[in-house]
């Protein structure tokens, strides 16, 4: 996975980091560096990672070597990229730098681990709208880092009936006929037997298996017998993640890959040249 360096969203987030940090000027960086001052940055590992956003250096400095690019496995001790420039420029973009690397390398991380947990099952891993506001497209990039596939960006793109659509449309067949008219595929929510035989019944092409346990997948899953797509949702964990893949859904989706992602230990080392 490329990130898309020329974004809008992309070059939004980075102008609105620095305008957050920098405000008026790094008063520390001015008083104690020589304007003249040329320095070099190397972005280190400080655990094995999945890597993502390497690719935005290049927004923020100048021509970065980038040793890493998004999706590449780097083990603790190894060099993600360098930088070289004007000391004052390094220092004060460095934590703007480390948060986006930081951050995104630990969705890539997360997102890997939820990957390997299905490993030999068939099993896609989808991430979801469980984002954080003004990052989801770059949070989005680093889980398809981590080699999981990008579910709906936002409510625009595609179809997806849930509970309350449901329980305001007046049940599964009224929001099914009603999303007809969009004429895109259409998935929905259904959390009992009533719910997936009303779905299937509709044409729906995709069923959210909500909030159930593994056996009760299972048995679901079964009960569709590939009449429509099916994929789970709700409560999945990495240590129950696997249970659920041997349910055998085509998607599992979940919200951890990107709200309870931690952020991952990278460090920048600036050096005089």
């Amino acid at each position: 996975m490329i990130f898309d360096v020329n974004h809008p969203d992309v070059r939004r987030a980075i102008d609105f980091a620095l305008a957050e940090d920098v405000g008026s000027g790094d008063i520390t960086t001015n008083a104690c560096v020589d304007a003249n001052l040329q320095a070099e940055a190397h972005f280190i590992a400080k655990q094995d990672i999945i890597v993502a956003g390497s690719e935005l250096l290049a927004i923020l400095f100048e021509s970065p070597h980038i040793l890493k690019p998004s999706g590449s496995r780097v083990r603790a001790g190894e060099e993600i990229a360098s930088v070289r420039a004007g000391a004052r420029t390094l220092l004060t973009r460095e934590r703007v730098s480390l948060n986006f690397l930081q951050r995104l390398s630990g969705v890539a991380t997360l997102a890997a681990k939820f990957v390997e947990a299905v490993e030999g099952t068939g099993v896609r891993i989808l991430d979801t709208r469980k984002t954080t506001p003004g990052l989801r497209i770059l949070e989005k990039m680093a889980a398809a880092a981590g080699g999981i596939v990008n579910h709906r960006i936002g409510l625009f793109d595609a179809v997806l009936i849930k509970n309350n659509h449901i329980r305001l449309a007046g049940g599964v067949r009224a929001a099914i006929e009603r999303a007809r008219a969009i004429a895109k595929p259409i998935e929905i929510e259904v959390r009992t037997r009533a719910e997936i035989e009303a779905a299937l019944e509709g044409g729906a092409q995709r069923l959210l298996l909500d909030n159930m346990t593994p056996l009760e997948a299972a048995h679901e899953i079964a009960f569709i017998d590939h009449r429509a797509e099916t994929e789970i949702s709700g409560g999945i964990t990495l240590d129950n993640l696997r249970a659920y893949a041997e349910a055998r859904p085509d998607f599992i989706s979940s919200g951890a890959i990107t709200h309870s992602a931690a952020a991952v230990d990278i460090n920048c080392g600036i050096y005089p040249l």
